[in-house]
């Protein structure tokens, strides 16, 4: 595995030991959701690095996915994904923002958000390292 690919790979696991620090805290869940879309955005380009695909400059989770799915085997809920995506930067701003239409996500919603980012870094571990 390249070096530049482990570097991604650390961070989205530092993104991912946050988030299960805080996840179970109501307070916290759309700041959980913000580093689950994180993590699983750094495991998309620990790919991208990895097999030398193009790189593309943008955050979202839908757009990177596209680009790496021939290479990561891995089945997952796509809504969460797409979820994921819609929360993303406006989940760091006060109001309205980076809320689910019912509010700030449950924590039953952020649980499910780190087990997606928890399969999906697993398996493009697997992947990279095949």
């Amino acid at each position: 595995m390249k070096k530049t690919t482990e570097d991604w790979f650390e961070t989205a696991e530092s993104d991912l030991l946050l988030v299960k620090e805080i996840y179970l805290n109501q307070n916290l869940t759309h700041l959980s959701a913000f580093h689950c879309q994180q993590a699983i955005e750094k495991v998309f380009k620990a790919i991208i690095e990895e097999f030398d695909l193009p790189l593309i400059k943008t955050h979202s989770l839908e757009t990177l996915y596209n680009s790496v799915r021939e290479k990561i085997r891995l089945e997952f809920d796509y809504d969460f994904l797409i979820m994921l995506d819609q929360l993303y930067i406006d989940s760091r701003y006060p109001g309205e923002m980076g809320l689910l239409p019912n509010g700030k996500p449950s924590i039953d919603e952020t649980g499910k958000f780190r087990d997606l980012a928890l399969e999906i870094y697993k398996a493009a571990k697997l992947s990279c390292r095949e």
